[in-house]
């Protein structure tokens, strides 16, 4: 999963966030984000956004989303979500995007993350997008690069190869939940505690 995240971030090696005010919000880091970006042979970036990049202009604009999506923002806690719900058969299938930053304690940087999930009837059903994704954003700079080292790899290096996990981000508080699913239907959680520049296990 991290592998489509150095992917994706090649393309947009570094990020300015354009804002108005004292400090960038939710809504500028997403903006910056989805920005849709272009190769040289004049195509547009991963097809993986499109649908968020629509939500999200939809909400900017006001107008009503389109069936099966949904997209909330909370600027007050720095916290957006984004879920795309289908039906094939008798299965239903969401897409789910969270997205939030984190002021870092040295003042001058702040981590910001993009985190793509996919489920089947409510069992985590990871693709080809599925990850999560760091930017970290410099205050002198006002720009933004991929960034790697938020000590989240390590959970990816510890599971089982039968295991496969998931993130929420946080709305309230500051720490990540991962769930580690077993392919028969049983999780187990913990927490992945925010420490001022990235995680602790």
């Amino acid at each position: 999963m991290f592998v489509f995240c150095t992917l994706a971030m090649a393309a947009q090696d570094v990020i300015r966030v354009n804002y108005q005010g004292d400090k960038p919000t939710i809504s500028d880091f997403i903006t910056a984000y989805l920005a849709p970006t272009y190769g040289e042979d004049g195509e547009c970036d991963s097809e993986a956004m499109n649908g968020i990049r629509n939500a999200w202009e939809r909400h900017r604009k006001g107008l009503k989303q389109q069936e099966g999506d949904t997209f909330t923002l909370d600027v007050k806690n720095g916290f957006a979500v984004y879920e795309y719900k289908y039906f094939e058969g008798a299965c239903e299938f969401m897409t789910r995007i969270e997205m939030c930053f984190w002021n870092e304690a040295d003042g001058k940087h702040k981590l910001f993350a993009y985190n793509h999930m996919f489920y089947r009837d409510g069992q985590y059903y990871p693709g080809q997008y599925d990850g999560l994704t760091f930017m970290r954003y410099d205050n002198a700079t006002k720009t933004m690069k991929y960034h790697s080292d938020a000590g989240v790899q390590a959970v990816y290096e510890s599971k089982s190869p039968c295991v496969e996990c998931s993130f929420a981000l946080p709305r309230s508080g500051k720490d990540i939940i991962v769930t580690l699913w077993d392919g028969n239907g049983k999780k187990t959680q913990k927490t992945l505690k925010w420490n001022g520049h990235g995680f602790d296990k």
